[in-house]
């Protein structure tokens, strides 16, 4: 039972992760770096030199802002009918 639970979750979370991704905007900055943001997931925002390591941090900003989120127990917003429900702390 536990394997399925994971394997779900993985799941979920690639699909959550490329719904948001879908979702970012990107600038091109006065000194020619980018800045990159999910606007519906606060704090979600990202520098670098270039548009696709903006990309790259974003996403990892985005990952990191998931997994605190869920550890914290923070019901995450729901993205392409892509949701977390909220699941005991293993």
């Amino acid at each position: 039972m536990m394997l399925f639970i994971v394997i779900a979750m993985t799941f979920v979370l690639t699909t959550y992760i490329e719904a948001a991704m879908a979702l970012a905007s990107y600038d091109k900055l006065e000194d020619g770096s980018f800045a990159g943001e999910i606007k519906k997931l606060p704090g979600v925002i990202a520098f670098a030199r270039t548009l696709k390591q903006c990309e790259a941090e974003l996403r990892s900003t985005l990952e990191d802002w998931i997994l605190v989120g869920l550890r914290l127990g923070h019901e995450l917003p729901r993205l392409a009918r892509v949701y977390f429900p909220l699941f005991p702390a293993l």
